[in-house]
C-alpha cells in the first residue's frame, strides 16, 4: 500500500526531470554550434564570414524576444494570481548593477551604428542589423528581469524551461562573441609592444578584420573604432550577469519553497568607513596606475619595464592587504558558534560554484608564470617580481573564496523578542528612573502572567502605588535592590552586545574594502593592462601561440571572476 501511495508522486516527477534534461541539451547544442561558428570566423576558415556568425546570432536574440514577449503577455493576464517568488534571487542591488551595465551597453550599440553607417559601403547589412537588434533584446531583457527575475514558475513548465535556457545560452554566445572581439583587439595591441621589449623572434601577424574601404568621417569613425573596445567589457559583464540570473530562473522552475519571513539587509555606509577610505585609497592608486600603464609601455623597453615592475609592486602590496583583511575575518569567524545555513537555495550555490569555477582561470595563469621563471634561462628584473605576484593571487583567492562561502552561508542573526531591552521610564517621587529587566524578570514576568498572577517587573513606585502606598522603607529597600539587580545584568548583556557588534564592524569593514579592491583589480584586465601578455617570458618558454591561447581562454574568467566576487563581497557587507 505505500508502494502504490507513493508511485504518482514519483511517477510525476519524471516528465519534469525528463524536461530539464532535454532543455539543458537543447542549450548545450544551441551554445556548441555557436562557438564553433565563433572560432571559425576567429581563425579565417574557408566559406564562414563574420555575417554569418551575426545572422546565427540574431536569430538567437530574435527568437528569446517573442518568448520574453508571451511571458510578458501571459503574465500581464495572470497579474492578479498570487505566485511564488525566490527571495534570495535577483536581488535590488544585482538588479541595479545589470541596469548600468546595460546602458553602456546601449552607447555601445550606438556606436556600432554609427560605425557601419561610415563604412557601410563595405560592410554587410547583418553588421548594422546586429546592433539594432541587440539593443532591443536588452532594453526588453532588462525589464524582464527586473519584474521576473524572482519567479518561480509553475505553469507551461516544460515550455518555459525552454525558453528560460534559450535565454541563458543566447546570453553567453553574446558574451563569447564580445570576448573574442576584444581579445583580438588586445592581442593586436600586445604583438606590437613586443617588438619595443626586444623580443624580435617572436612572429608579428596582426591579426586585422577591418573593413577593406575609406570612411566617410575620418573623425567620427575613429572615435566610433577606439571607443567600442573601451565599452566592450562593460556588454561583457552585461551578459555573464544576465545569463547567470536567467540560471537562477531556470533553476527554479517548478521548485517549492518553504513560506518563511525573509529579512531585508538594506546596504548602510554606517559603521563601515575605514574600510571605504582604505579601499578608496586602492581604487583611487590602481586606476592611476593603469592610466600611466597604458602610457607607458610600448613606447620603449626601459619604459615598458618601469610600467611592468610598477605594476607587480602595486598588485603585491594590494593583494598582501588583502590576504591579510581575508584571514582576520576567517579567524573572527572561528572565534563565532553560529550555524550554516544548509536549505537549498539556487542562488546561493551559483555564487560558490562560480568563485570557485572561474578563480581557475586566474590560478592557471598564475602556475603559467611561476613554472616560466623556473624554466626561463635568462631574467630580466621586472619577471622577479611577477614570482611573488602569482603566488599571491593563487593565496588570496584561495582565502577570499573561503570568506566568501562562508558568509553566505552562514545564519543570519536573530534576536529573540525574550531578549529585547524594554526601556520603561517610570516616576518614583519626583525623580526620573530608567530601568532595563534581565531576560530572567522577563521570562519570570511572563510565567507569572501564564499562572493567571499580575507581573510585576519593577518593585518601584508603580506597584507602589497599586498597593495602596503604604510600607515606604519597603519599597525604598526592593528598589534599592532592584537597581542592582538591574545594574549587573545590564553590564553583562551590554558587555556581550558590545563584544559582538564590534567583530560585526570589523567583518563589515573588511567585506567593504575587500568589495573596492575587487573592483580595483577587475579594472587592469578589463582595459587592456595585462602583464600576462607584455611580460614576454612566458610566451619564450611555452611558445608564442600556446601561450597566448592559454590567456585568451583563462583571462575572461579572471575577469568575471572579480566582479562577481565583488557582488557577492557587497551582499555579504548587507548581511553582516
Amino acid at each position: 500500500m505505500e508502494k502504490a501511495a507513493g508511485s504518482p508522486s514519483v511517477g510525476g516527477s519524471y516528465p519534469q526531470k525528463n524536461a530539464e534534461i532535454l532543455s539543458s541539451q537543447y542549450g548545450i547544442n544551441l551554445f556548441l554550434a555557436g562557438l564553433l561558428l565563433t572560432f571559425a570566423w576567429a581563425v579565417h576558415a574557408v566559406g564562414i564570414s563574420k555575417s554569418h556568425l551575426l545572422s546565427y546570432l540574431i536569430t538567437l536574440m530574435l527568437i528569446q524576444l517573442l518568448w520574453m514577449l508571451w511571458y510578458l503577455c501571459r503574465s500581464c493576464t495572470q497579474r492578479r494570481l498570487i505566485r511564488d517568488k525566490d527571495t534570495h534571487a535577483g536581488a535590488r542591488w544585482l538588479k541595479c548593477g545589470i541596469t548600468l551595465f546595460a546602458v553602456i551597453t546601449l552607447i555601445l550599440d550606438s556606436f556600432k551604428i554609427g560605425y557601419y553607417i561610415d563604412f557601410s559601403n563595405c560592410l554587410s547589412p547583418t553588421e548594422g542589423i546586429f546592433p539594432v537588434t541587440h539593443a532591443m533584446h536588452t532594453i526588453l531583457q532588462v525589464y524582464f528581469l527586473w519584474c521576473h527575475a524572482k519567479d518561480i514558475i509553475q505553469s507551461f513548465k516544460t515550455l518555459e524551461r525552454f525558453g528560460v535556457i534559450h535565454s541563458v545560452f543566447t546570453n553567453l554566445l553574446l558574451w563569447t562573441n564580445g570576448v573574442l572581439t576584444e581579445s583580438k583587439h588586445q592581442l593586436n595591441e600586445h604583438k606590437e609592444r613586443l617588438i619595443t621589449l626586444g623580443f624580435g623572434n617572436i612572429t608579428i601577424v596582426l591579426d586585422d578584420h577591418a573593413p577593406q574601404c575609406n570612411c566617410t568621417t575620418t573623425t567620427l569613425c575613429s572615435i566610433f573604432s577606439q571607443g567600442i573596445y573601451y565599452l566592450y567589457p562593460f556588454n561583457i559583464e552585461y551578459h555573464i550577469l544576465a545569463s547567470t540570473m536567467l540560471y537562477v530562473l531556470w533553476k527554479n522552475i517548478g521548485r517549492k519553497v518553504e513560506h518563511h519571513q525573509q529579512h531585508k539587509t538594506p546596504f548602510k555606509f554606517h559603521g563601515i568607513t575605514v574600510g571605504m577610505i582604505f579601499g578608496l585609497i586602492v581604487l583611487t592608486s590602481t586606476i592611476a596606475i593603469v592610466v600611466v600603464y597604458l602610457i607607458q609601455i610600448g613606447c620603449s623597453k626601459i619604459k615598458s619595464e618601469l610600467a611592468l615592475t610598477m605594476f607587480y609592486l602595486h598588485a603585491i602590496f594590494v593583494l598582501a592587504l588583502m590576504c591579510t583583511a581575508g584571514i582576520v575575518a576567517l579567524l573572527i569567524y572561528r572565534l563565532e558558534d553560529r550555524s550554516l545555513d544548509n536549505s537549498k537555495n539556487p542562488a546561493r550555490k551559483l555564487d560558490a560554484e562560480l568563485l570557485v569555477g572561474t578563480a581557475a582561470g586566474s590560478w592557471l595563469l598564475s602556475w603559467g608564470s611561476i613554472l616560466a621563471i623556473i624554466c626561463a634561462q635568462a631574467h630580466p628584473k621586472y619577471t622577479w617580481y611577477n614570482l611573488p605576484y602569482s603566488v599571491l593571487v593563487i593565496i588570496e583567492k584561495y582565502i577570499q573564496n573561503l570568506f566568501i562561502i562562508e558568509s553566505i552561508h552562514r545564519e543570519q542573526e536573530k534576536v529573540n523578542d525574550d531578549i529585547k531591552t524594554l526601556r520603561i521610564v517610570t516616576i518614583s517621587r519626583g525623580s526620573t528612573l530608567s530601568l532595563t529587566p534581565s531576560y530572567k524578570e522577563i521570562y519570570n514576568g511572563r510565567a507569572a502572567r501564564d499562572s493567571g498572577e499580575v507581573p510585576c517587573l519593577f518593585t518601584g513606585s508603580i506597584c507602589g502605588r497599586e498597593n495602596g502606598g503604604g510600607g515606604d522603607a519597603k519599597e525604598e529597600t526592593s528598589q534599592e535592590n532592584s537597581s542592582v539587580m538591574h545594574s549587573a545584568s545590564d553590564f553583562s548583556f551590554y558587555s556581550r552586545n558590545s563584544v559582538t557588534n564590534n567583530k560585526r564592524r570589523v567583518l563589515k569593514n573588511i567585506a567593504a574594502f575587500l568589495f573596492l579592491c575587487n573592483l580595483s583589480l577587475w579594472i587592469p584586465p578589463a582595459f587592456g593592462c595585462r602583464p600576462e601578455y607584455d611580460n614576454g617570458l612566458e610566451e619564450i618558454v611555452f611558445g608564442f601561440e600556446p601561450w597566448i591561447i592559454v590567456v585568451n581562454l583563462a583571462m575572461p574568467f579572471s575577469i568575471f571572476y572579480r566582479m562577481h566576487s565583488a557582488a557577492s563581497l557587497f551582499e555579504v557587507n548587507c548581511k553582516t
